[in-house]
Formats: structure tokens, C-alpha cells, sequence
């Protein structure tokens, strides 16, 4: 009777055993893949494919699965040192925006897309930006965005990897060129002031010439504006007044005083 005991606790767990087993290689097969991911299998070696999302049943020892992610990757560009074409050295970092569009080549045209396309950022940012000129730089910032992204989308298409945006965010200039470019835009400054006032002189002179023409035809323009001077001078409340006298008021005593001298 124990023998037989035994021999039923010993199928029993042997059943049990089998089981679990069981419910493991099931667990290991079926594979829940997010909408955000797919799948690459490959099948003693070879590659069977991307698959998701949803659920995926795949063969375990035989099959191995590598999970990609479809979702829009932001990757920081470190800081470079690079000198420019008018041999300036300054300091600049980016920020580069790509997501995977085939999860297949992604994982076997590159061993690690995220590292490659790191360096690969690295070394692009240093060549773009040493080509060309520090102004350049600073004023068509839109346009060496669009020629590092378009570099670096052309260099990664065949990993399966699609670059959306390129984005320079910081750009460090050494004390001295700061100083220097505060005095030109100084300089510029003063410039365009001096360019103002002359013009405004040259176009004051043009009116009081204007002005000089209509009093020459018309004397009594001339009195009403020295009435109208006495007006504003009245005005200020000031504790001296000059009066301005007309030269032709004066003039017949002139006349008479010199008359009298000659006789």
C-alpha cells in the first residue's frame, strides 16, 4: 500500500512538473508587442522579419527576438570644438530628432544605431560648421540646420533611420571676439546716428532755404515771424528778454548818420 502511495505522489509530481513546464514555454512563445515597437525575429540565424504590434507567437531556443522602438528618439550632440573658415574657434552643441522607419535594417546594417548616429552627428557638426564662416553661422542658422539634417538623413537612410530635424542650440565665442563684435555694432551705431543727423541737417537746411525764399518775395512774412518770436519768448516767463530789432527799422537813421558825416 505505501508502494502504491509512492508511485501516485511520484506521477502526481511528475505531472505538476510537466505542466509548468509547459506554461513556461508558452510564456516564453507568445510575445505582446506595443504599438510604439516591433519585433525583429531570426530563426537559427536568419532573419524572419519585423513583426507587431499585438500578439506574436514565436518558436523559443529556435527564435530570437530584439525589441525596436518606433517612437521619435531626441539625441544630444556634446559640445565641439571647431574652428571656422575665418579661423575662429568657438564652442557648439546641438540636438538631433530621428526615429527607426525599418526596425529590420536598424538591427542588422548597424550594430548600434543610437551610438552610430551619435558620432556620426559629431563628426557632420564639426565639418558643417568648420566650412563655413562665423557670420555665416550666426546669421543662416536656418540654413546650416537644413544642411546637417540633410547630411546626416542621407548617411543614415540606409540603417533604416529617418532624421526629422537638426537643431544648433548653443554656440560659445571666445571673450575677445565678444568684445570685438560689441565694438563694431558700437561703431555701427554711431554710424548710422552720424548718417541720421546729417540728413536731418541737410533736410532743415533745404526747409530754412525754402523758408528764406518766401521771405525775400513777401517782407512782411518777415515781421510776422518776429512778431510771432517775441510771442514765445513772452511765453517762458523768462526775467530778461532780447528783442530782436529789423535791420529795416534802423536803416534810414543809418543813412541819415553817414549823410551828415559826408557834409
Amino acid at each position: 500500500m505505501l508502494d502504491g502511495l509512492l508511485y501516485f505522489l511520484f506521477n502526481l509530481g511528475s505531472s505538476f512538473g510537466f505542466v509548468i513546464i509547459l506554461i513556461l514555454i508558452l510564456m516564453s512563445a507568445i510575445k505582446i508587442v506595443p504599438e510604439y515597437q516591433r519585433i525583429v525575429v531570426f530563426r537559427l540565424g536568419r532573419l524572419i522579419g519585423a513583426k507587431g504590434p499585438g500578439l506574436v507567437i514565436v518558436i523559443p531556443v529556435v527564435d530570437r527576438v530584439i525589441r525596436v522602438d518606433l517612437r521619435i528618439v531626441t539625441l544630444d550632440v556634446p559640445v565641439q570644438e571647431v574652428i571656422t573658415k575665418d579661423n575662429v574657434p568657438i564652442k557648439v552643441n546641438a540636438v538631433v530628432y530621428f526615429r527607426v522607419m525599418d526596425p529590420a535594417n536598424s538591427v542588422i546594417e548597424v550594430e548600434n544605431y543610437m551610438l552610430a548616429t551619435s558620432q556620426l552627428s559629431q563628426t557632420t557638426l564639426r565639418s558643417v560648421i568648420g566650412g563655413a564662416e562665423l557670420d555665416e553661422v550666426l546669421s543662416s542658422r536656418e540654413k546650416i540646420n537644413s544642411e546637417l539634417q540633410k547630411i546626416i538623413d542621407e548617411r543614415t537612410d540606409s540603417w533604416g533611420i529617418k532624421v526629422s530635424a537638426v537643431e544648433v542650440k548653443e554656440l560659445e565665442l571666445p571673450e575677445g571676439m565678444k568684445r570685438a563684435m560689441a565694438k563694431q555694432a558700437e561703431a555701427e551705431r554711431e554710424r548710422r546716428a552720424k548718417i541720421i543727423n546729417a540728413e536731418g541737417e541737410l533736410q532743415a537746411a533745404k526747409t530754412l532755404s525754402d523758408a528764406a525764399k518766401q521771405m525775400e518775395v513777401s517782407p512782411v512774412t518777415l515781421q510776422l515771424r518776429y512778431l510771432q518770436t517775441l510771442k514765445e519768448i513772452a511765453s517762458e516767463k523768462n526775467s530778461t528778454t532780447f528783442f530782436p530789432l529789423p535791420m529795416d527799422i534802423i536803416k534810414p537813421f543809418i543813412k541819415r548818420f553817414e549823410k551828415e558825416e559826408k557834409e
